[in-house]
């Protein structure tokens, strides 16, 4: 069967008018910044408090480009007689994003977890040797990362959480016991001073003559003055 004349040009006349009655999908960017899912791909932030230079990442980069300059510091031994020790202090930290092809590599095999993604993209330079950032532009990119995705709730919880919330929890209870032990001991001191000052009063109040004791002058005894007189 043949088709019939001018088919396809109304089947091309329909998408067209199904598509002017959609709602438009177009975003006025950058007078409107876009939705990004929250792994986006953007830059890469370095957390430099977490860096040791141990320049896995630079190795293991198949742009090389990763520069990494460190130097050694020695730091003295903690205890006396101890050892002293050297430790990596980083100098620059630097990606060319010119070359990366955002692959990710170096950020899975940091053991340290010292790289992120960040969902920033707006980084364009006219000049391409601009796009080299040093650790202090990759530190603020560094804020733009957005916090993880919330565990499955049928997960098992993580160990190092678990760990923390034991040691914070058998903290509480120890301070809690202090607070019961001095509480109990303020208790007992305040019940030993309790009967040393009845005592005390009942003890003067004891020594004190009576009107009716020999020696003392009553309402019905008379004086040694008045009997002196008499």
């Amino acid at each position: 069967m043949s088709p019939v004349p001018g088919s396809g040009l109304a089947k091309g006349l329909a998408v067209t008018l199904r598509t002017m009655t959609r709602k438009t999908v177009t975003e006025q960017y950058p007078d409107t910044q876009p939705d990004l899912p929250p792994r986006t791909r953007g830059v890469i932030g370095l957390f430099e408090e977490n860096c040791t230079v141990c320049m896995l990442c630079a190795r293991e980069c198949p742009d090389w480009c990763i520069y990494i300059d460190s130097h050694k510091e020695t730091v003295p031994a903690a205890t006396p007689g101890g050892r002293d020790r050297s430790r990596n202090v980083l100098d620059r930290f630097a990606i060319d994003f010119s070359l990366c092809m955002y692959c990710g590599i170096c950020i899975e095999v940091c053991p340290f977890d010292a790289l992120f993604w960040s969902p920033e993209f707006e980084y364009a330079e006219t000049d391409i040797r601009d796009l080299t950032h040093e650790r202090d532009k990759l530190r603020e990119w560094m804020w733009t990362v957005p916090a993880p995705p919330a565990l499955d709730p049928g997960a098992e919880e993580p160990k190092e959480l678990a760990a923390a919330r034991k040691t914070a929890d058998k903290l509480a209870a120890q301070q809690e016991a202090a607070r019961a032990t001095a509480s109990h001991a303020d208790e007992q001191a305040r019940a030993a001073e309790q009967p040393t000052r009845t005592m005390g009063d009942s003890k003067q109040q004891t020594d004190q003559p009576g009107p009716d004791q020999p020696g003392q002058p009553g309402p019905d005894r008379p004086g040694p003055e008045q009997e002196g007189r008499e």
